[in-house]
């Protein structure tokens, strides 16, 4: 508590004796009535004594306890409260004696100021109060309230009322000896006075119910304006010193206890300790710091004077802390030091402002004749450095804290070795030099300067290494365009397709002349998602995409390495050293990390991913050529596997890489040559044995060997032989369905597998409606199958697709349901009538727990969306009845037939009658066997 605010209090003229105790029970100050009684020296007597009312007002919350203490004539007795700080905390006591006078008569106790009695009878519910209670409130005996309990307690204030009648109930029921509480009352003119309530039941019944309670009010309302004058005083000179960034302090040497606020742990970076004393806080602090402060106690406990000193402390992460501090005794009559009162002042900012200016004034000084230079200064020993604000903008980094080895990180291998080294030579005593050094900002920009350094031994100053930076970048590059020209990527500035393969050649042949130490590893890298951005935010943004993948791979590689940039978004990367799968594969995981971070450009935030194809030489090839085409093999096999990933080439590979182009090879003509064919398979429904569609299935006869769909259709959609191939197809199936239904067959609908790559080409809609009609089959009985992952891409073509459809009625399912990116929202946005479970949760259904629950999940969820459900690859009677009793629609597999020639489902078909039901199926399995 502060002392200043205590004494102007006490100076309010109240009649109670009124003293101010501190946390430990001890005298802060008296008013006239109290000095005249002696009550402080009667309290600092009896204060271990009455360190159990302090407790329970500081643990409980309550806001007052009886006491009393021996007077010189008589007992004195009052009321001791807690004063709280707006947290809660305990800032102080007041001991308040209301009769000091120590007259007993009631008559006089009625006249005196802030006293009324009151006396309820309680089975007629009446409340008499004394002409001292009326006056208390305002009210004379021709205007009182009503005498109930109830007209009592509505001059209570709202948040007090519930207080009080607990109060009331609990000494009526004998749980407490009195009832006493503090609470407001409504005046007559509507203001509200703080008043202490106190009574008791005076007379019983014979039964035990209480008859009469007799109690009094006292009028506090001036020391509780006291007490909030006190509370507001003292958080306001908190404020202050928070402001000021001062903390209090004080502390009591005879018990070595003090009172040190949770701010002051705050500041010196400590846990906050309730009970603490000054031998700990020296434990904790610094050995400098804790000699300091000794020192500063003995000059003190010395002069009996104010001392005034400096601490360096260390914070919670251990940067250095400056600490102002003031230390003020109190002595008793004997001169000897009875507590000590002090503040805390952080002053690191000024001291740390200080000095940053005094650096920057001088640095300025240097820099001024030579205009728009950045510079630095460098601790040798603990390389700490401070940067000017242009020197931070040629660097690329915004203004603040940057370690020496943070911006050195920028820079390419030879330049850090260079300025290295030059600081090296000037730290031993070398003359000034001066470099020329090249670094990558963060967003890839290569950028040149020219650095003078020196070392300062001005006398005075701490020796420090002065660097100054002046941007060449343009000059540089003017002499180097000519090379770029001829031999490097004018985008990137990387090395282009041609010095790439001189590089790598020359790698090779030395790799070769090292008899088995020397290897070498390429990796193609090409950018997934590249050709959106520039399709959707323009060159330039693809431009920036670039040049930020060149500046981020030069910060992913190391030494031994060297990459530029094959042409579009292709880079390749050359690893020497010991032909290692694993160091290569590591090279790779860093590479993909670096290049999927997001790129600000303008407002957007745009983000690629990247694929990695893995050549190692020997292994894979021994010229430059061939570990470029193994590295193109494995690039492909990692863009299949998905974003994001690398692979390393192998025989598998190799032959894949091989069949793949003797199937595009083969795929070149193939429907003018007239290779392919359909076969047809029925969806069969499980309600009444119909076949309410049929599903198309292409059949490729290459001359060259079997090829199933599964190899030739992935094949047919990258090279885009897939789009005439399934126009093809559905024009084809659609003749087929015709025919059928010339010849009296009863089926519902011809459905055909579709591509995402068909869905994307513009046009499509209209011409599978075209070819519909072309053939003379309503669209309305074309269904188009399609994959999850068709409906995953989600662009203007294909919901352009998805409209033309749904007007002409055209049917869509959902083909292989479980097996790609299922996504209810998908299902929901888009016209889709049926859901295709596919033929592995079927097969697995009857033995697999897991498998059974997601078969029937998916049954649920179709039903839940209005979506019929078809099961595929439907084997078995036992997989039959399971999947009618989970309520699938329709079931298509071998339990039924194979897929057929066209005639022999026409068959098939006629054999099909609506009597046969699902008893029937069976019989003709034998003729149209597996």
């Amino acid at each position: 508590m502060d002392a200043g605010a205590i004494a102007s209090l006490m100076q309010h003229p109240i009649d109670s004796a009124l003293l101010v105790l501190d946390r430990d029970g001890m005298p802060l100050a008296a008013n006239p009535a109290a000095q005249a009684l002696g009550l402080q020296h009667a309290a600092a007597r009896y204060a271990p004594m009455l360190q159990d009312l302090r407790r329970i007002l500081a643990a409980d919350g309550l806001q007052a306890v009886a006491c009393s203490l021996p007077g010189p004539q008589r007992r004195l007795d009052g009321w001791l409260r807690a004063v709280r700080a707006p947290e809660g905390g305990v800032l102080a006591y007041t001991l308040g004696i209301p009769d000091p006078e120590g007259v007993g008569r009631w008559q006089v106790a009625l006249d005196s100021a802030g006293h009324g009695l009151w006396d309820w009878d309680i089975a007629a519910n009446r409340l008499f109060r004394s002409e001292s209670w009326l006056a208390m409130l305002g009210y004379t005996a021709d205007d009182a309230p009503d005498t109930s309990l109830e007209s009592a307690l509505s001059l209570v204030h709202p948040d007090d009322i519930e207080r009080v009648r607990r109060g009331v109930q609990a000494h009526l029921d004998g749980h407490a000896g009195v009832y006493a509480g503090e609470h407001r009352v409504r005046h007559r003119d509507g203001s509200w006075r703080w008043v202490r309530d106190s009574g008791r039941v005076v007379a019983w019944s014979a039964d035990g119910r209480p008859l009469r309670m007799v109690g009094t009010h006292t009028a506090i309302e001036e020391q509780k304006q006291l007490e909030s004058e006190l509370r507001r005083q003292q958080a306001l000179l908190e404020d202050v010193q928070r402001v000021a960034a001062m903390v209090p302090w004080s502390w009591d040497p005879r018990s070595d206890s003090g009172w040190w606020p949770a701010d002051l742990y705050h500041l010196a970076g400590h846990p906050f300790q309730p009970r603490d004393s000054a031998r700990a806080w020296l434990r904790r602090l610094p050995r400098a710091a804790a000699s300091t402060l000794r020192g500063a106690w003995r000059r003190m406990r010395r002069d009996g004077q104010p001392v005034h000193f400096h601490l360096e402390v260390g914070d919670a992460l251990g940067a250095p802390l400056q600490l102002q501090a003031w230390a003020r005794p109190e002595m008793d009559a004997d001169g000897h030091i009875v507590r000590v009162l002090g503040q805390v002042q952080d002053v690191t900012a000024q001291r740390n402002a200080d000095a940053l200016l005094r650096w920057r004034t001088e640095l300025l000084d240097r820099v001024s004749s030579l205009g728009h230079i950045g510079g630095c200064e460098i601790e040798p020993v603990s390389r700490r450095v401070q940067w000017t604000e242009e020197c931070c903008r040629i660097h690329g980094m915004p203004p603040g804290p940057l370690g020496l080895d943070d911006a050195l990180a920028l820079y390419t291998r030879d330049s850090r070795e260079a300025f290295e080294a030059a600081l090296a030579r000037l730290v031993e005593g070398g003359p000034p030099e001066q470099l020329e050094l090249c670094f990558y900002r963060h967003s890839g920009q290569r950028v040149w300067v020219q650095v003078l350094v020196e070392m300062d031994t001005r006398q005075g100053l701490a020796p420090r290494l002065v660097a100054l930076y002046r941007d060449i970048t343009r000059e540089r590059e003017t002499s180097e365009r000519i090379e770029l020209l001829s031999h490097y990527d004018l985008l990137t500035g990387l090395p282009n397709r041609f010095l790439l393969r001189a590089q790598a050649e020359e790698a090779i042949m030395a790799a070769q002349d090292e008899a088995g130490e020397g290897g070498l590893s390429l990796l193609l890298v090409d950018l997934d998602g590249f050709k959106n951005i520039n399709d959707s935010f323009g060159h330039a943004a693809g431009d920036a995409m670039l040049k930020a993948a060149a500046g981020r791979m030069h910060h992913a590689l190391g030494n031994g390495e060297f990459f530029g940039r094959l042409g579009g978004d292709e880079f390749l990367v050359a690893l020497r050293g010991p032909t290692d799968p694993d160091a290569a594969e590591a090279l790779a995981a860093r590479l993909i990390a670096a290049l999927s971070e997001p790129l600000a450009f303008g407002s957007e935030q745009l983000k690629v991913g990247a694929s990695v194809g893995i050549a190692l030489l020997g292994r894979d090839g021994d010229a430059f050529d061939d570990l470029l085409r193994a590295a193109h093999a494995a690039l492909r096999a990692a863009r299949e596997r998905g974003r994001n990933s690398w692979q390393l080439h192998n025989q598998d590979i190799h032959r894949q890489t091989r069949r793949r182009l003797e199937i595009e090879h083969s795929l070149r003509g193939a429907l003018e040559r007239e290779e392919f064919s359909l076969v047809y398979q029925p969806q069969v429904s499980l309600r009444d044995g119909q076949a309410p569609g049929i599903e198309a299935l292409l059949r490729w006869h290459r001359p060259a060997g079997h090829c199933h769909p599964g190899e030739f259709i992935p094949v047919a959609e990258q090279c885009g032989e897939i789009v005439r191939l399934g126009e093809w197809v559905i024009a084809q199936a659609c003749r087929q369905a015709v025919a059928w239904h010339a010849a009296g067959l009863d089926f519902g609908r011809i459905a055909v597998n579709v591509s995402g790559v068909q869905l994307r080409d513009r046009g499509f809609a209209e011409r599978v409606v075209t070819l519909c009609q072309r053939a003379g089959w309503p669209p309305g009985r074309l269904e188009l199958e399609l994959t999850e992952s068709a409906l995953i891409v989600d662009s203007d073509n294909v919901r352009h697709c998805f409209q033309v459809f749904e007007r002409h009625g055209v049917q869509l399912a959902v083909d292989d349901f479980g097996t790609g990116f299922s996504n209810l929202q998908y299902l929901n946005r888009f016209p889709v009538q049926r859901l295709k479970i596919d033929r592995s949760f079927v097969t697995d259904m009857l033995g697999d727990a897991n498998a059974g629950e997601v078969t029937q999940a998916i049954i649920h969820l179709g039903h839940a969306l209005g979506m019929r459900v078809v099961a595929e690859g439907v084997e078995t009677l036992e997989e039959q009845a399971q999947l009618a009793r989970w309520g699938c629609d329709e079931i298509q597999g071998y339990l039924y037939t194979r897929p057929l020639p066209p005639r022999e489902l026409a068959q098939w078909l006629r054999q099909l009658s609506p009597e046969a039901g699902p008893a029937g199926w069976t019989a003709g399995l034998a003729s149209h066997g597996r």
